[in-house]
Parts: structure tokens; C-alpha cells; sequence
């Protein structure tokens, strides 16, 4: 049975599912954020079948998340590279990361301590923020009416 596609929804979650929204998908692009380059590191450090790699690499490159750059001087070897859009999915990883530690701890180790580059400091959970930086939970917002009809649905 074919998986279902959703590149006409009209739900932005959904079509971008469709890009990164599988397990192999999301940990190459996770990789690829750690500076993995080479197929064959990608390969080894997933302990991922090659088949499977070569399908997800190519998925990501014609969605135009990572870009696949020739760096040989004879013959071809290629790295594949975050483009602008697989580096805008930092925030999304790392919100994943952030909720894994918390409701699905990998015990005994601790969780992934990134810190920020300037100063060393811990970097603060990933929220949903008002435009003033107010942290939001679900119940802090609605769905105003729109043209599809959501009118002013409640999310929660």
C-alpha cells in the first residue's frame, strides 16, 4: 500500500511532512546540522542500508533541502550540504530533541547539552512566543476566522 501524499493539503504540517517527515529523513538532516558531508559517513554513522540512504538523499536534494555538491578533482565525489531551507528546520530538530529528553529520556545518559557558540551559555527550551516574547502554550491561541471557515476555532 502506497503511503498517501499531501502536496495539495491545504495544511502546511502536512506538505511538509511530505518533505522531512520520516524517521531516515529527519536524522540525515540532523546529521547534516553536526557537519556530516559524505554519503559514507552519513552510511555509517546511521547504521542506515545504502538503498535507503540514496533514496532519502535524494528526496531531500529535489525537495531542496540539502544540495549535492561535486567536490572531486577526479572523477565525482560528492558532499551533500543544508541548503537555507534544511538549515530553517534548526528550530524544528532541536524542539524534537527538546521534547524526546523530556518525555522520552534515553536513560542513563544526559540529554544533548547545546550551548550557544558567543557566550557558552545552555540554550533555552524552544517556545512559542507572542510578539512581545511572551512564552504561549495550545490554550493561548485560537484560530481567527478565515476564509476556509476555521472561525475562531479553539485548538485545544
Amino acid at each position: 500500500m502506497a503511503r498517501k501524499r499531501f502536496d495539495d493539503s491545504q495544511c502546511s504540517v502536512a506538505r511538509a511532512l511530505n518533505e522531512v517527515g520520516d524517521w531516515w529523513s529527519l536524522r540525515i538532516v540532523l546529521h547534516a546540522m553536526y557537519g556530516t558531508r559524505r554519503f559514507v559517513d552519513f552510511q555509517q554513522q546511521l547504521g542506515i542500508a545504502r538503498n535507503i540512504l540514496c533514496d532519502r538523499l535524494a528526496k531531500l536534494v529535489d525537495n531542496g533541502v540539502l544540495k549535492k555538491v561535486d567536490v572531486g578533482e577526479h572523477g565525482s565525489r560528492f558532499e551533500y550540504r543544508l541548503t537555507d531551507k534544511g538549515r530553517d528546520l534548526f528550530p524544528v530538530v532541536i524542539a524534537l530533541r527538546q521534547w524526546g529528553d523530556k518525555w522520552n529520556p534515553a536513560e542513563p545518559s544526559a540529554p544533548l547539552d547545546l550551548r550557544d557558540r558567543a557566550t557558552g551559555r545552555p540554550i533555552r527550551p524552544v517556545a512559542v512566543q507572542d510578539a512581545d516574547g511572551q512564552a504561549l502554550t495550545i490554550r493561548d491561541v485560537f484560530l481567527p476566522e478565515s476564509p476556509a471557515g476555521a472561525n475562531g476555532t479553539d485548538p485545544t
